[in-house]
């Protein structure tokens, strides 16, 4: 067992009001490794995987690999083995499943490898509902068959065939496991109306490297020929791609204390739609290969923004966007077009001094600058919860956020990173 859920402190102590410098690093994307990791399932033979961020939900799926049968070792910091040969439970740990969102995209390859997976409705974060109809529909159209009990779902699929699905909608993890469904299946699969966030065709790269025929990732129209069945083969060790959300975030605090701070082994151009708003905000991004460098402006402008789909803004950055307009000039206004439930942080933030109005679940107007108090504060989810530390080091005085194995779950060591930065922030 490489992690548990043991007893772990539970609170960040901020003491807020400090002005932040130095170089922080981006870590491997939370949200290309799970993929990778569940894709070991289609690997008879083990694989290397590095670059791989030692959070929490990370080490959930590394659970439910090894619940499964998988043999999980870590050979380096950052890096990872995972040997799938003794894959044998078709059975999703529950009790980890019901609370890990990402679970859902290891029933792509048991499936694929085992001919049944049983597991509950996938869990996380609060931020608004996120039915798996897209995923069941495109599995059916596989040739799965689903059955549906009062705490599970129980889907058999012998033989998977290649398909033509369209999304009703855009899903990144819908693409994503249906793409590990139809590496092995016997003809072609189209998928159209694709998701094309850059951890798709990073995790077409990783499946073409062992033997898979994807085409197209990255554009709403997948292509997949698949194997007929035959398993892949491991590549060589292959490096998760940087986090463009992590890198996103140390952008917003930059922008809001940032005296000079330098990003390191990140992507710009993943966090495109991100520099160029904070840009026209008065923010000074300057990116040189690899890096950006960001800083505080003398005046920041509020910028009205509507979350999007990749390329756009997207629902990830809207929280710690929101915390930065407090401090801006003027009124911005947010539009959340993806969740139903992502305002779920905007009260807290009022009790901490912002002035931000709920026009109705998908429209906020923030009122700026307002000056920030230090309070006791609640993670409700992963990028509130970050969005939350923004706040704390903005606010004036002493600031407890609780339940922090929220932010754990996407940001390694966050607290020790911060504090290289000169941020006072303490886990308790």
């Amino acid at each position: 067992m490489i992690a548990t859920r043991g007893n772990r402190p539970s609170s960040f102590i901020v003491d807020g009001g400090h002005a932040l410098e130095g170089t922080i690093a981006v870590g491997g994307a939370k949200n290309s490794v799970l993929k990778i990791l569940a894709a070991s399932v289609l690997y008879e033979k083990p694989l290397t995987i590095t670059n791989v961020p030692l959070i929490e939900d990370v080490f959930r799926m590394i659970e439910l690999l090894e619940h499964a049968g998988a043999t999980v070792e870590r050979v380096g910091e950052h890096e990872f083995r995972i040997d799938a040969s003794g894959i044998r439970n078709h059975e999703l740990h529950p009790e980890i499943a019901k609370c890990f969102r990402g679970s859902i995209v290891l029933v792509a390859p048991l499936l694929v490898r085992l001919g049944r997976v049983t597991f509950p409705h996938p869990g996380g974060c609060v931020i608004g509902a996120r039915p798996i109809d897209l995923f069941l529909k495109g599995w059916i159209s596989m040739g799965a068959r689903v059955t549906k009990g009062p705490e599970e779902y129980d889907i058999s699929l012998t033989a998977p065939r290649g398909t033509e699905y369209m999304f009703r909608h855009i899903s990144v993890t819908g693409t994503e496991a249906l793409m590990l469904t139809a590496v092995v299946a016997h003809g072609t699969t189209i998928l159209m109306n694709a998701a094309c966030e850059p951890e798709i065709p990073h995790l077409a790269e990783f499946l073409n490297q062992s033997g898979a025929r994807i085409e197209g990732a990255g554009t709403h129209t997948i292509k997949i020929t698949g194997t007929g069945g035959t398993l892949l083969q491991p590549p060589a060790p292959f490096s998760v791609l940087p986090d463009r959300i992590e890198a996103a975030s140390f952008l917003l605090l930059g922008a809001a204390l940032g005296k000079n701070i330098t990003i390191t082994d990140c992507v710009p151009d993943h966090v495109r739609s991100l520099i160029e708003v904070l840009r026209e905000a008065g923010v000074s991004v300057h990116i040189a290969g690899t890096s950006m460098v960001v800083r505080k402006p003398k005046m920041l402008r509020s910028i009205s923004v509507r979350t999007h789909e990749y390329p756009g803004f997207v629902t990830d950055f809207q929280a710690p966007f929101a915390v930065l307009m407090t401090q801006a000039h003027g009124q911005s206004t947010i539009f959340e077009t993806i969740f139903d439930g992502r305002f779920h942080y905007i009260e807290d933030l009022n009790r901490m001094g912002a002035h931000i109005t709920i026009h109705n679940p998908h429209r906020i107007a923030v009122e700026g600058p307002t000056a920030l108090r230090g309070r006791e504060i609640e993670s409700p989810d992963l990028r509130a919860g970050l969005g939350f530390v923004l706040a704390a080091l903005i606010a004036d005085g002493r600031s407890t956020i609780n339940t922090i194995y929220f932010i754990d779950r996407g940001y390694e060591c966050i607290d020790a990173r911060l504090r290289s930065l000169g941020a006072f922030i303490e886990r308790v």
